[in-house]
């Protein structure tokens, strides 16, 4: 269903710049610290087995790659016959990360122009067939990989993701802003960590503040998709390369995933058909 929304509105959806992917979105945070990469994971296998849709995750965070441990994959990947890289798949998902080309504990210790030669490398140069839709798991900041990512993939929406705080979601505006200034849709905001659920009483507690999210959204006039609750066991399901939405996948937590994912693919289909894409453009000043 999800992937025949899709294709009726891929007429007015300017392509990608990647053979075979119908399109691609950025799971973004201004700031590092705010569940982004557990975020992209869980939503990416919630598109693959809730939404029946061909997904690719692509770890653009260099600096730090953290798919290999949160999708249980490791390893380097093979080479085909065109002299691409073979992206290792879990859970219906095919994923990139520079996470498989290095040591599991070196540090990248590179200027911009070699980061930026990975991630094409990462992109043009990783053979992944058919993909109804791409994730791309942003470095955290607004930065040169951010722009370039935006300039180059052509993205058809970008998704940010913050907690409830003040300070976080001061970041999740300006990341906001950069993405417009791009010309990428902004898909909606994700509050993460919205509130905490005692174990014991059963009482929420607002740990990060309460409302931010949806104030935020309001006030900037985009999507609020949904609310992730801090959980353990999204970090335990995380630490052990298990995402929820496949390892409990009748859980209240994997439902709330679930339905953001559903609500994402909604607002691709929107935009498409209004035709609210266009090729991103970059000014400096």
């Amino acid at each position: 269903m999800a992937r025949r929304a899709l294709a009726m509105a891929a007429g007015a959806l300017s392509k990608p710049q990647l053979d075979g992917v119908e399109r691609i979105i950025a799971v973004a945070s201004g700031k590092g610290g705010v569940g982004k990469s557990t975020t992209a994971v869980n939503l990416a296998v919630a598109l693959a087995l809730k939404c029946k849709l061909r997904v690719g995750l692509l770890d653009a965070d260099v600096y730090g790659p953290s798919i290999p441990l949160l999708m249980n994959l490791s390893g380097q990947p093979k080479i085909d016959s065109a002299n691409k890289m073979v992206p290792l798949e879990n859970y219906g998902v095919k994923c990139m990360s520079m996470g498989f080309l290095m040591d599991k504990d070196a540090p990248v210790v590179w200027r911009g122009p070699m980061v930026m030669s990975a991630l094409e490398k990462l992109t043009r140069g990783v053979s992944w067939g058919k993909l109804d839709i791409m994730v791309v798991d942003m470095p955290p900041g607004t930065g040169d990989a951010q722009i370039s990512v935006s300039q180059r993939l052509k993205l058809a929406g970008a998704v940010i993701v913050s907690t409830p705080q003040d300070i976080a979601l001061l970041d999740a505006r300006r990341g906001t802003n950069m993405f417009q200034k791009v010309h990428v849709p902004i898909l909606g905001l994700i509050e993460n960590m919205s509130y905490f659920i005692c174990p014991g009483c059963g009482q929420s507690s607002h740990i990060f503040g309460h409302g931010g999210c949806e104030t935020t959204a309001k006030e900037m006039q985009i999507d609020f998709l949904g609310k992730v609750p801090l959980d353990v066991h999204i970090r335990e399901t995380s630490d052990e390369g298990k995402p929820i939405v496949a390892s409990s996948a009748n859980s209240d937590v994997a439902a709330v995933y679930n339905s953001i994912a559903t609500r994402i693919v909604d607002k691709m289909r929107e935009l498409a058909s209004a035709g609210a894409y266009v090729t991103p453009n970059i000014s400096v000043g």
